[in-house]
């Protein structure tokens, strides 16, 4: 295998973690993405999540051919967590279905600057969409989407809480800009508020739980962050 897909991602002269396949049959994968990895290929030469699954599963399998795998959804490179790829087209179609209807679960967990009050609750705000950010809205404006997220605090200390966190909605920068907008920005989120810059312009944002049908078989599939890769911040 060329060193290309084998990524060793090194922030400030520290090994970071890298990528890693959770779960895997004929179906669907599901893939560790660490921060400062990109989830897509993009313009940069930067190799992706998703390059880097196709390579495992052309040697895994044994395919000489062209490796079907498409994401379901994305994570910005500095955030890190599980990304969902369906393995044929047919998974694809029911796996969006699944999505809209709101037959998936995903947690998060986040360290923020400060301690929101009160430590529990839920997050409504009016979103749109910006030039690579999200803006605050009202409800009002037509053209603005409802965000909802629930958060939960099971760690904190004298500068940081740290949230586990429930979407209702999937909107660009969620997570990032309601927090930032009720005062407790991400640690390292230099671009919705934080005071605090981490090595190699990563953020304290982890998905680290997904919960979701099989897209054939119709059980539930949980697939968890390893412990030693949940230590994010």
């Amino acid at each position: 295998m060329s060193s290309r897909f084998t990524p060793n991602f090194k922030i400030d002269g520290n090994t970071m973690l890298t990528p890693e396949i959770l779960y895997l049959d004929n179906h669907v994968l599901v893939a560790y993405k660490p921060a400062g990895m990109i989830t897509q290929p993009n313009e940069s030469d930067q190799l992706s999540l998703e390059e880097w699954a196709k390579q495992q599963v052309k040697e895994r399998f044994n395919k000489p051919g062209a490796v079907f795998l498409h994401a379901l959804h994305r994570l910005d490179k500095p955030v890190s967590g599980l990304v969902l790829f369906a393995r044929t087209s047919k998974a694809l179609s029911r796996l969006n279905v699944s999505m809209r209807s709101k037959k998936t679960s995903k947690i998060y967990l986040a360290k923020v600057e400060g301690a929101p009050k009160p430590s529990e609750g839920v997050l409504e705000h009016y979103l749109l969409h910006g030039d690579h950010r999200a803006e605050l809205s009202t409800k009002q404006n037509p053209a603005a989407k409802l965000a909802r997220l629930h958060y939960r605090t099971f760690k904190s200390d004298s500068k940081h809480t740290w949230l586990e966190i429930e979407l209702d909605t999937g909107r660009y920068h969620q997570i990032r800009i309601q927090l930032s907008t009720i005062g407790h920005p991400i640690v390292g989120d230099l671009r919705y508020g934080s005071k605090e810059a981490l090595p190699g312009g990563i953020i304290a944002l982890q998905h680290s739980c997904f919960e979701f049908p099989h897209p054939i078989s119709g059980e539930m599939i949980k697939v968890e962050v390893k412990e030693e890769n949940s230590k994010f911040c």
